[in-house]
């Protein structure tokens, strides 16, 4: 169970700098610990953003883009929110029934969600010089080689 969480957290460190870019703030906590994956995502982002030296320009544009993606998936959000709050009612009145068709309606508005913030990913990564981009893979890659070395020390202990 630890080594799948340890996994699965390496897999969300990796998705959080790839989103990070795009999204500073956008994401609800939702489950236990997401606190500190917020933080270690705004931390990760700033960092990027740093190494990248995008212009003002650069950083302008991509703030518009963010917030447009923000307002466009804040209605999915709140509906991800709800449909959160009835599922777990569904799985108290133990109603099978209903939990199969919200844990269906959450992933249609989980992968809404995604293709927005994909979107505005793909839009800001518009934005960067062919310089930009290569720093932005090495620093990816750093932060994931990062990443695995303490995921590698957490499990030998």
């Amino acid at each position: 169970m630890k080594t799948m969480k340890r996994n699965l957290l390496k897999i969300a460190a990796v998705g959080l700098l790839a989103a990070g870019m795009a999204f500073g703030q956008t994401t609800t906590a939702t489950t236990q610990g997401a606190g500190k994956g917020k933080a270690v995502k705004a931390l990760l982002q700033r960092r990027m953003m740093k190494a990248l030296n995008l212009t003002d320009a650069q950083k302008q544009q991509a703030k518009t883009i963010r917030q447009s993606a923000r307002q466009t998936a804040q209605p999915l959000v709140q509906q991800l929110q709800q449909n959160r709050q009835a599922l777990r009612a569904a799985v108290q009145a133990g109603d099978s029934v209903k939990i199969q068709q919200l844990s269906i309606d959450s992933g249609n508005l989980q992968g809404h969600i995604l293709a927005i913030r994909s979107d505005a990913m793909a839009k800001i990564n518009a934005l960067l010089t062919p310089e930009q981009k290569a720093q932005e893979t090495e620093f990816r890659q750093k932060a994931k080689d990062l990443l695995g070395k303490k995921a590698a020390q957490r499990a030998g202990k």
